[in-house]
């Protein structure tokens, strides 16, 4: 009976390593993402994606982070309601970009 228990315990252990990596990178991600909003920015207005380092070079992303043993980069993606909202927020207020 105790050859069930060894390996299952060596499947857990075989695993946490990969369950380790994937919680570091999310509390990376969520430390990441509050100091955004701290700066002001709605949370509707970006994003952040966890990819493979080979996967990180994608245009209008900027890399925010690493994490994994730098195997996994965070990527900062502005969303189009963030530009709309500007837009938007610059017309309520009543000024005008171009001059009259």
């Amino acid at each position: 009976m105790k050859r069930p228990v060894l390996v299952s315990t060596f499947l857990l252990l075989a695993a946490a390593p990969a369950l380790a990596q994937q919680n570091s990178c999310e509390r990376v991600r969520d430390e990441i993402q509050q100091r955004i909003l701290n700066n002001g920015v709605p949370e509707s207005g970006f994003t952040l994606s966890i990819v493979p380092n080979d996967q990180a070079d994608k245009p209008d992303a900027q890399v925010v982070g690493h994490c994994a043993n730098d195997t996994q980069k965070i990527l900062y993606t502005r969303t189009s309601s963030a530009n709309a909202s500007s837009a938007s927020d610059s017309a309520q207020d009543g000024s005008h970009s171009e001059p009259q």
